[in-house]
Protein backbone atom coordinates (compact mmCIF):
# COMPACT_ATOMS: atom_id res chain seq x y z
CA UNK A 1 0.00 0.00 0.00
CA UNK A 2 1.30 3.53 -1.08
CA UNK A 3 0.12 7.11 0.42
CA UNK A 4 0.75 10.19 -1.03
CA UNK A 5 1.46 13.45 1.59
CA UNK A 6 1.24 16.35 0.64
CA UNK A 7 3.56 18.71 2.32
CA UNK A 8 4.20 22.69 2.30
CA UNK A 9 8.17 24.26 2.86
CA UNK A 10 7.46 27.39 4.64
CA UNK A 11 9.27 30.50 5.95
CA UNK A 12 6.83 30.70 8.85
CA UNK A 13 5.26 27.47 10.25
CA UNK A 14 3.44 28.84 12.60
CA UNK A 15 1.31 31.11 10.33
CA UNK A 16 0.21 28.60 7.95
CA UNK A 17 -0.46 25.81 11.14
CA UNK A 18 -2.66 28.73 12.52
CA UNK A 19 -4.38 28.84 9.01
CA UNK A 20 -5.00 25.56 8.61
CA UNK A 21 -5.67 24.72 12.03
CA UNK A 22 -8.26 27.45 12.17
CA UNK A 23 -9.54 27.27 8.71
CA UNK A 24 -9.79 23.65 8.89
CA UNK A 25 -9.66 22.48 11.79
CA UNK A 26 -6.22 20.70 11.56
CA UNK A 27 -5.09 18.57 14.55
CA UNK A 28 -1.22 18.15 15.06
CA UNK A 29 -0.15 14.48 15.24
CA UNK A 30 3.35 14.27 14.77
CA UNK A 31 6.55 16.76 15.27
CA UNK A 32 10.29 16.78 14.85
CA UNK A 33 11.69 17.11 16.83
CA UNK A 34 9.15 16.68 19.83
CA UNK A 35 10.63 19.36 21.80
CA UNK A 36 11.54 22.85 20.62
CA UNK A 37 11.15 24.28 17.30
CA UNK A 38 9.65 21.90 14.77
CA UNK A 39 11.35 21.20 11.91
CA UNK A 40 8.45 19.13 10.43
CA UNK A 41 4.87 19.39 11.97
CA UNK A 42 2.08 16.33 10.81
CA UNK A 43 -1.44 17.62 11.19
CA UNK A 44 -4.63 15.74 10.09
CA UNK A 45 -7.19 17.40 8.33
CA UNK A 46 -10.36 14.81 8.13
CA UNK A 47 -8.92 11.42 6.95
CA UNK A 48 -5.98 13.44 5.47
CA UNK A 49 -2.44 13.92 6.56
CA UNK A 50 -0.42 17.55 5.61
CA UNK A 51 2.98 17.96 6.61
CA UNK A 52 4.78 21.55 7.02
CA UNK A 53 8.38 21.85 6.89
CA UNK A 54 10.23 25.00 8.48
CA UNK A 55 12.76 26.41 6.05
CA UNK A 56 14.49 29.72 6.25
CA UNK A 57 14.11 30.49 2.45
CA UNK A 58 11.68 28.18 0.84
CA UNK A 59 12.43 30.25 -2.69
CA UNK A 60 10.01 31.50 -5.06
CA UNK A 61 9.23 30.59 -8.52
CA UNK A 62 6.81 30.41 -11.72
CA UNK A 63 2.79 29.55 -10.56
CA UNK A 64 2.48 26.72 -8.41
CA UNK A 65 2.10 23.58 -10.29
CA UNK A 66 0.18 21.69 -7.62
CA UNK A 67 -2.74 22.86 -5.25
CA UNK A 68 -4.37 21.35 -2.27
CA UNK A 69 -7.91 20.45 -2.69
CA UNK A 70 -9.98 20.78 0.55
CA UNK A 71 -13.61 19.47 1.24
CA UNK A 72 -15.29 21.32 3.78
CA UNK A 73 -19.19 21.04 4.80
CA UNK A 74 -19.81 25.03 3.80
CA UNK A 75 -17.89 27.20 0.87
CA UNK A 76 -19.31 30.23 1.48
CA UNK A 77 -18.67 29.77 5.30
CA UNK A 78 -15.43 28.79 5.15
CA UNK A 79 -14.53 31.35 2.69
CA UNK A 80 -15.87 34.38 4.43
CA UNK A 81 -13.22 33.38 7.29
CA UNK A 82 -9.98 33.02 5.18
CA UNK A 83 -8.74 36.68 4.96
CA UNK A 84 -9.19 37.58 8.47
CA UNK A 85 -6.44 33.70 8.65
CA UNK A 86 -4.01 35.77 6.86
CA UNK A 87 -5.54 34.32 3.50
CA UNK A 88 -6.76 35.70 0.17
CA UNK A 89 -9.69 34.95 -2.00
CA UNK A 90 -9.01 34.07 -5.59
CA UNK A 91 -12.46 33.08 -7.07
CA UNK A 92 -15.33 31.82 -6.29
CA UNK A 93 -17.97 30.07 -5.15
CA UNK A 94 -19.38 29.11 -8.08
CA UNK A 95 -21.52 26.01 -8.33
CA UNK A 96 -19.49 23.10 -10.84
CA UNK A 97 -21.17 21.08 -13.83
CA UNK A 98 -19.54 18.30 -11.89
CA UNK A 99 -21.59 18.52 -8.71
CA UNK A 100 -19.16 20.24 -6.40
CA UNK A 101 -19.55 24.09 -5.41
CA UNK A 102 -15.93 25.26 -5.29
CA UNK A 103 -13.96 28.39 -4.18
CA UNK A 104 -9.97 28.99 -4.84
CA UNK A 105 -7.97 30.77 -2.68
CA UNK A 106 -4.40 31.10 -1.48
CA UNK A 107 -3.18 30.88 2.30
CA UNK A 108 -0.94 32.76 3.50
CA UNK A 109 2.57 31.60 1.89
CA UNK A 110 0.69 32.05 -1.20
CA UNK A 111 -0.16 28.28 -1.60
CA UNK A 112 -2.96 27.37 -4.27
CA UNK A 113 -6.02 25.67 -2.10
CA UNK A 114 -9.65 24.98 -3.39
CA UNK A 115 -12.55 24.39 -1.18
CA UNK A 116 -14.97 21.75 -2.32
CA UNK A 117 -18.74 20.47 -0.85
CA UNK A 118 -21.11 18.46 -2.69
CA UNK A 119 -23.80 20.49 -4.71
CA UNK A 120 -26.96 19.19 -2.46
CA UNK A 121 -29.67 17.15 -5.38
CA UNK A 122 -32.38 19.36 -5.58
Amino acid sequence: MSTIQPVIVTADQDVLLGFYTKLFGAEEIFRVPEEGPAFYLGLRIGDTDLGLVAKANPGTGAAARILLSIGVDDVDETLGRVAALGGSVRGGPNDMPWGQRVAHIQDPDGNPVNLTQPIPAR
